[in-house]
């Protein structure tokens, strides 16, 4: 429990403080595939031409990732922006307790162990295959399967999934053929056998999220666990043949098996250990329920093996998925939702499907629910289950619609909402698309910014981490790398660059120096929105970007 927030009086406003998040909308480094720069939003340059406003760091050191060569993300990005400090996050953790050699002195990792060894089973490895550091890492995979192999392990089968995201979009061989190498020259002694055994692109198969679409969990369990799909000699004969077969970038890849003389090499069977490798919680949560749960509805599993599973975190801290988990998360506390409900701030949060977890679950520091029932609404609308560049604009009218009702209601201190175009349709890698969303998303900003005035409140615009502001790969010299048709590069990855934080304020009365602070992240928008409320922020939080007069 928090104490309530200290008042100081200093800004009153009629109507609520609404916090719009422009989910992967940054500051591009380049004119060439910055569809941020390249769209026509109105609304926002007049924003950013009238109204105070600075750049946030959002990723790196000031998310809690490793190194300010770590690229942000929602996740992390949201935790920032609910709690008001850095916590080191999974990424991080998880590379400290392998390199230390602290996980593999825990009792998941040693119960695991002690599953193959007893009953001469295979420790099955699933996770995404790549270097992103978003949602997993290869050099985390590769330490624990040499790990396994010393602790007497004999057979070791990897479930790998495209990245294609946070990576490359047609990067997939550049992991999958050294790492099967890598395999391959550990099982050369005879007294150790490590192959890959299955996988597919992980917007196709097992890393669904918020329940949005069951169906690819569904075909990962039937590719991973029961070995049913096309069958291949290996990965790289899989991933070339799809690809010519297809013309999918590597994250929309079909799943595969991997089978010798047709039969899979790597079926998940009883008496078996499973980990998935994967740390960041939002696309790990449904495979690890069908791992976990008997009594389990959500598709037929056909097939139940009785398993040791276990995940790289805890990804759900309240409901406690999964059952085991080899490194512990951040324990992050004393969020920003928890102080205003102890100081009796009403507060409404929405988003459409894809992003509603972050605007709740990861705003709130990891947890799931509510910290007052009566002080606090969530509004999920769902999302099209369609390729998000077939309907760029996804639900942005939708949520404002419902936004603009409830500024009108005068119910709300505190409204806080998510666009995920810009994150969401910047991952297809589709340029045209993501101008589009931009514009679609900019019309809901104007309308929105118009109810505000209207109430009298105050709009704070800002973002989690940046995308669409960078949609070409380039090389290093700055120029736009190109495809053997001529045809740019695309970059489906998040980019390094700063994200707006803008205060819209049209009641305005000198309360503050219109000089915003420079040189913070975005976990100084809790202390932001604290101040706008008519409290002091807690002593510990990170500096709000404005100085009170």
């Amino acid at each position: 429990m928090v104490e309530p927030l200290k008042k100081n009086g200093k800004i009153v406003r009629k109507g609520p403080v609404v916090l719009v998040i422009m989910d992967g909308v940054g500051y591009g480094k380049y004119k060439e595939g910055d569809a941020v720069a390249a769209a026509m939003t109105k609304n926002l340059d007049k924003l950013l031409a009238t109204c105070p406003n600075t750049k946030l760091k959002a990723h790196g050191l000031a998310v809690g990732l490793p190194s300010d060569a770590d690229m942000g993300n929602s996740e992390v990005g949201h935790n920032a922006m609910g709690c008001g400090r850095v916590f080191a996050q999974g990424a991080k953790l998880v590379a400290n307790s392998i390199d230390s050699g602290a996980m593999y002195e825990g009792e998941t990792w040693k119960r695991i162990v002690k599953n193959c060894l007893d009953n001469g089973s295979t420790l099955h490895f699933i996770g995404l295959l790549s270097d992103g550091n978003v949602h997993s890492h290869i050099d985390n995979l590769k330490k624990m399967v040499v790990e396994a192999k010393k602790e007497g392990v004999k057979k070791v089968r990897v479930h790998a999934l495209l990245d294609g995201r946070d990576v490359g979009e047609m990067s997939a061989l550049d992991y999958f053929d050294p790492f099967a190498e890598f395999l391959a020259d550990l099982s050369k002694d005879g007294s150790f056998d490590a192959k890959i055994a299955s996988g597919g692109g992980r917007m196709v198969i097992t890393m669904d999220r918020y329940n949005a679409n069951w169906d690819m969990v569904k075909n990962g369990w039937y590719t991973h666990v029961l070995g049913e799909g096309r069958q291949f000699s290996s990965a790289h004969e899989a991933i070339e043949t799809l690809r010519k077969e297809t013309g999918a970038i590597d994250q929309d890849l079909p799943a595969f098996v991997i089978a010798e003389d047709g039969k899979p090499v790597g079926n998940i069977e009883d008496g078996d250990s499973v980990i998935l490798f994967n740390f960041r919680g939002d696309r790990a949560i449904e495979i690890s329920r069908a791992f976990d749960e008997k009594d389990f509805s959500e598709f037929d599993r056909k097939r139940y093996p009785k398993v040791q599973y276990a995940g790289m975190m805890e990804y759900d801290g309240d409901l406690h998925i999964p059952n085991q988990y080899l490194v512990s998360p951040p324990a992050i506390d004393r969020t920003m939702a928890e102080y205003l409900c102890a100081s009796g701030v009403k507060q409404f949060s929405i988003s459409e499907t894809q992003k509603f977890g972050h605007v709740t679950y990861f705003f709130n520091g990891n947890k799931s629910g509510k910290f007052n029932d009566k002080l606090e609404e969530y509004v999920e609308i769902p999302s099209d289950k369609v390729p998000f560049e077939q309907r760029p604009w996804m639900k942005c009218a939708e949520i404002a619609d419902r936004v603009i009702s409830e500024i009108e209601s005068g119910k709300w201190q505190l409204i806080k909402l998510n666009f995920p175009n810009g994150d969401m349709v910047g991952h297809t890698g589709v340029f045209e698309a993501v101008v589009c969303s931009m514009e679609g998303m900019d019309l809901q900003i104007g309308r929105i910014k118009d109810a505000v005035a209207k109430a009298g409140g105050v709009m704070v615009v800002t973002a989690d981490h940046g995308n669409a502001d960078d949609m070409y790969e380039h090389d290093k010299t700055g120029a736009v790398k190109v495809k053997n048709d001529g045809e740019p590069k695309a970059k489906t990855s998040h980019s390094l660059n700063p994200v707006p934080c803008i205060i819209f304020d049209p009641c305005y009365d000198g309360e503050y120096s219109k000089e915003l602070n420079t040189g913070l992240g975005i976990s100084s928008i809790p202390a932001t929105l604290m101040n706008f409320l008519g409290f002091d922020a807690p002593a510990d939080y990170d500096k709000s970007v404005i100085n009170l007069a």
